[in-house]
């Protein structure tokens, strides 16, 4: 028996029996494994996409947005066969420039082109002040028709997840209800941007993962939040208090007050100067500027 190699990437499967013989009379089945689903993964220089369990080996394509030239995109594919004959596709791309420029698009084109799964990857970074709404924005490349979508949370553990839809059910599971939330509306048109009311630098600041997975696609932002402390919090002003009543033999500082600009020389304490006139100043010691009120 064999097969006809060369015409199975055009869906010709065909068998071929030499020297038939009546015991090889029978139903004979002809079945291919599909493409089951792609996996995506981003290293700080590499985008790693990846499938198993295949046959016939599928094609494998990398596109960005915005557009690349095709010559840029540099890849490395590996394809290994198990003991059964199904393939293991695994595809390496170096990542462009800043991570945060692109949105990485890896399809696995079947050998018949009748399917194709599309993974898609965008990294960006956050940084707010304390007290103040963020959106950390998650929109995907197209409008599915029914997806799950999830928003992930990492700090220093695993993963936890902070908020799930299914448009089977239209049920949404906010684990952070009041703290947090999205416009379903928006959700249902490919936007599933978070809202956090009153980030708070200790609890929120972390890693936020959204993915949208649909037939056949999958899409996922990983966005890295760094909620910093407001110079008006009650810590920031006890930490510059704290600093200005250690002694020092050389202070030099900018004190504003309204519209006018004072410069204090070399002082003891700026603390009877704070009582009485009630200036925010700015106070420079080893090259470090620190706000007191």
């Amino acid at each position: 028996t064999c097969l006809f190699n060369s015409q199975i990437p055009h869906g010709n499967a065909s068998l071929l029996l030499r020297r038939v013989k009546v015991q090889d009379k029978g139903r004979y089945k002809c079945y291919t494994t599909l493409i089951q689903s792609v996996i995506m993964e981003m290293t700080e220089e590499m985008i790693t996409c990846s499938a198993h369990n295949i046959y016939p080996v599928p094609q494998v394509l990398w596109t960005t947005d915005p557009p690349s030239a095709q010559e840029a995109l540099e890849d490395s594919t590996m394809k290994t066969a198990d003991h059964k004959g199904l393939f293991t596709v695994e595809s390496k791309l170096r990542i462009l420039g800043n991570s945060s420029n692109y949105t990485y698009f890896c399809s696995f084109i079947s050998a018949d082109k009748a399917q194709v799964w599309t993974a898609s990857w965008k990294k960006q970074d956050l940084t707010q002040e304390e007290g103040h709404a963020l959106s950390i924005p998650c929109i995907a490349p197209l409008t599915l028709p029914n997806f799950t979508f999830t928003w992930t949370f990492t700090s220093s553990s695993e993963p936890t997840v902070i908020l799930r839809y299914d448009t089977k059910n239209r049920h949404m599971l906010n684990l952070w209800e009041g703290h947090a939330e999205l416009d379903q509306e928006l959700l249902l048109l490919a936007d599933g941007s978070l809202l956090i009311h009153k980030p708070d630098p200790a609890e929120h600041s972390g890693t936020y993962t959204c993915t949208f997975s649909g037939v056949q696609s999958k899409h996922t932002v990983w966005t890295s939040v760094n909620i910093t402390v407001s110079s008006t919090s009650p810590l920031s002003r006890q930490q510059g208090q704290k600093v200005l009543d250690q002694p020092s033999s050389s202070v030099s500082a900018v004190c504003m007050c309204g519209n006018s600009l004072t410069f204090v020389g070399s002082v003891l304490s700026l603390e009877p100067i704070i009582s009485s006139l009630r200036l925010i100043c700015l106070r420079y010691v080893s090259k470090t500027w620190t706000v007191v009120y």
